[in-house]
């Protein structure tokens, strides 16, 4: 044989045995300093590592993670119903334990042209401005006694698409002040941003 052609398939065989190694860790408050894991499947081949800003009621919470991830669900992700808001700096990367650092906190507050409309106790037709990478806009009926029975606002498309993780559905939309109607197919919905950012950092 070739001893070109034996070199190529050697290191065919060796990389494709080759599994990614990530840190991996969960930390709300603090730096983040990970266990390096071995990634679970052949799909999961980026390492990230992320810093969410959580506002509910005026009350902030940080949380930084660590994780083996699929490339196509690495990104910067924002979504804000007023009551809530949730932003998530995030950066990725595809070499054994290249996620040591934290991800410094962004607010990604630079307005992006769109507008949706948000809810309050008197009326659903308030407008806001949508930042960052919120380019769709959602609504959710919600049973939670912190946030309001119906919340709309503005939200990333990975939010979005993440929907069949939640514990039922939201409704979601493209274009300006899309989201005029209620149009929630199902009566009560878990939407609370924390938990909901916290199962995206980790899946």
């Amino acid at each position: 044989m070739d001893l070109k052609i034996f070199i190529v398939l050697l290191f065919t065989i060796f990389a494709g045995g080759h599994s990614l190694k990530c840190y991996e860790c969960v930390n709300v408050t603090g730096s983040c300093s990970g266990v390096a894991t071995t990634c679970p499947t052949a799909n999961h081949t980026t390492c990230m590592s992320a810093t969410s800003i959580t506002t509910v009621d005026g009350v902030t919470y940080t949380h930084k993670s660590k994780s083996c991830i699929i490339p196509k669900d690495c990104g910067n992700l924002s979504a804000n119903v007023v009551v809530s808001k949730s932003i998530v700096s995030m950066q990725c990367c595809n070499t054994d334990l290249c996620n040591s650092h934290d991800v410094p906190d962004s607010s990604f507050n630079s307005p992006n042209g769109k507008q949706c409309y948000y809810c309050d106790e008197k009326s659903c037709l308030n407008k806001l401005n949508c930042v960052g990478t919120e380019d769709f806009c959602i609504t959710a009926e919600v049973n939670i006694s912190s946030l309001l029975p119906t919340v709309k606002g503005c939200a990333s498309k990975t939010i979005c698409d993440a929907g069949p993780q939640w514990n039922g559905k939201v409704s979601c939309c493209q274009g300006n002040l899309c989201n005029s109607a209620v149009s929630v197919t199902t009566q009560y919905l878990l939407f609370f941003l924390y938990p909901f950012i916290f199962c995206i950092l980790i899946h």
